[in-house]
């Protein structure tokens, strides 16, 4: 049995359903993960932080593997003039965390406000971060924007690949 981090004990005090998946730990987007796990890249969601420009909580948005944040649809949604993406460095410093491996279940009473981008919402479950590169967990989105005191909303857009 592999060690349990915070966030698997979080999950299993509050007796919430997961699955775990443990990859090797390399950095690696959610397209590349999802066709680790065998999935689609659509429930496969990534953890952006976002900045205010203005004071105020930074946010975490949570979107799928195969779209992009669209700041402006963010934006509205807080009721925020502009928003802002972090250099890589700049978001693990804000979250403690390396990239590849920022969870919101890892963030919770952070000071994070956390948006799941509304497409996670009728799916019965969605594999996010466990907090740590190659730690993979698949919770159903209501468990996670429950535990996270998360809202939903329409915050993507897609990618174009060429």
């Amino acid at each position: 049995m592999k060690a349990a981090n915070n966030v698997i004990r979080l999950l299993e005090q509050r007796r919430i359903n997961y699955r775990r998946f443990d990859l090797s730990p390399e950095k690696r987007g959610a397209v590349e993960t999802a066709v680790l796990l065998g999935v689609p890249p659509s429930v496969v969601y990534k953890t952006i932080v976002v900045t205010r420009l203005e004071r105020g909580r930074n946010i975490l948005a949570v979107v799928p593997g195969d779209k992009e944040v669209d700041l402006k649809a963010l934006a509205a949604a807080l009721n925020e003039k502009k928003l802002h993406i972090p250099t890589e460095k700049d978001a693990e410093r804000l979250t403690g965390l390396q990239a590849g491996g920022i969870s919101p279940l890892a963030l919770i009473n952070r000071g994070f406000h956390i948006v799941i981008d509304s497409s996670a919402e009728p799916l019965a479950e969605i594999i996010v971060s466990g907090g740590q590169r190659g730690l993979m967990i698949a919770l159903s989105p209501q468990d996670l924007a429950a535990l996270t005191k998360a809202r939903f909303a329409p915050i993507t857009r897609r990618v174009y690949w060429e």
